[in-house]
């Protein structure tokens, strides 16, 4: 693993623990030349996994594009970013045990809708703005009715 203050590619590790996702390895590691510290992450290599977009396209399944969209829905709202980390990891998981190669982004983007429900309404809201395309304010306005409508049960 190259240094990244003074490019140097020998390190030795000084602690190894899993993620708390259980899905990657995280490791401590000292520089050999420069002796500063720095974290590297080792995750297993999956099989490809291809995304079937709205127009029929394919194209490689991203986990970055997933948490930058998550992220980006709860920008400047009171998220800790573990969980945003958390729901990336969740919706990826789900997303390779559900799927034999191929998913839709349609099926991505409704994982993501159910956890951001469950998180924040406002990043709930801000997701589904983009996600489902809102063209006009009456179509914005039918979904805000939709989480209060659902938000009134749930008190009740």
């Amino acid at each position: 693993m190259r240094c990244q203050y003074c490019s140097c590619v020998d390190s030795k590790v000084i602690d190894s623990r899993p993620t708390e996702e259980g899905n990657s390895i995280r490791r401590r590691r000292e520089c050999c030349r420069c002796g500063r510290r720095f974290t590297t992450y080792e995750k297993i290599e999956l099989m490809p996994l291809m995304v079937i977009k709205r127009d029929g396209r394919r194209e490689p399944f991203d986990s970055a594009k997933l948490k930058t969209s998550v992220y980006r829905a709860c920008e400047k709202l009171p998220v800790p970013m573990t969980q945003i980390d958390e729901i990336t990891a969740r919706v990826e998981q789900h997303v390779y045990r559900s799927a034999d190669g191929e998913i839709s982004s349609q099926h991505i983007g409704d994982m993501v809708m159910a956890e951001l429900k469950n998180l924040n309404d406002v990043a709930y809201v801000r997701f589904a703005a983009v996600y489902r395309k809102f063209t006009d304010l009456g179509t914005f306005m039918d979904e805000l009715q939709k989480l209060v409508n659902e938000n009134k049960q749930k008190s009740v």
